[in-house]
């Protein structure tokens, strides 16, 4: 392959969770970057995944975003679906759009939820906050201008000390789970943008984990139903505050 247009960068890992000639599923650890961007040109999982699938990506091109289908952020882990394929991508694509795929997180908050379950449907908007002279970032606000936003949550677990949910984001809003959370008094811990300051250093990183997706296979139309293990950066955080972690026992949001 000649000049490819993502660098490619084998000190990038990530473990593959799925592989067919047509997509890829693969789980992204927690400090690093999806894609491209400033300051982030050569540390990305997409400049990772080019040392392992570029000629395919390549061919994909820069209008189909080389593959990758969705996003998570810098400090949060989990699972990403990444097409291999033109037929894989645009049908993916129109899969996220109808809202045909289901997406599941852990997230180790400082209370538990008033309510075991719920649904949150709060609005969102981005905005973007100045972060010195020369650069700035995107973050999420609740907003009646914003655009609609759902997020399905369940409490797993409650200790004295906090407690573990699981989120199922509907929508696909910028910081979604973080902000609709943090807005019924369950912040993630290590959130130093939307949680209390009592939160952000209570976990190594954001205590937040893309563990499972569920859809169908946008060639062959088999059920897929990809999971990952808690990830080991967070179980001591678990430990301490007297959760456990958790198993495939718990059933899903909206699961069957």
């Amino acid at each position: 392959m000649n000049s490819p247009s993502v660098e490619p960068n084998p000190r990038v890992t990530f473990r593959v969770h799925h592989e067919d000639e047509h997509m890829l599923v693969v789980e992204k650890p927690a400090r690093v970057v999806t894609q491209p961007g400033v300051g982030h040109q050569h540390d990305t999982l997409l400049n990772g995944l080019f040392a392992t699938h570029g000629e395919r990506l390549q061919n994909l091109g820069q209008a189909r975003d080389f593959g990758l289908l969705h996003r998570l952020d810098k400090e949060t882990s989990g699972l990403v679906i990444v097409a291999l394929s033109g037929k894989a991508y645009d049908e993916m694509r129109r899969k996220f759009a109808q809202r045909e795929v289901s997406k599941y997180y852990w997230a180790i908050v400082h209370k538990a939820p008033r309510e075991e379950t719920g649904v949150i449907r709060r609005p969102i908007i981005e905005l973007l906050r100045r972060k010195d002279r020369y650069t700035s970032r995107k973050i999420a606000r609740i907003s009646a201008s914003g655009k609609s936003a759902l997020t399905a949550y369940r409490t797993l677990e409650v200790s004295e000390f906090g407690a573990l949910v699981e989120a199922r984001p509907v929508t696909g809003r910028l910081h979604q789970v973080r902000v609709h959370l943090d807005l019924i008094g369950c912040a993630v811990l290590g959130d130093d943008v939307y949680g209390p300051r009592s939160v952000w250093k209570a976990a190594p990183r954001l205590a937040l984990h893309a563990h499972r997706l569920r859809f169908a296979h946008p060639v062959t139309g088999e059920a897929m139903d990809m999971q990952s293990h808690f990830p080991r950066d967070l179980r001591g955080t678990l430990k301490a505050i007297r959760l456990r972690r958790p198993d495939l026992e718990h059933d899903p949001v909206g699961s069957g």
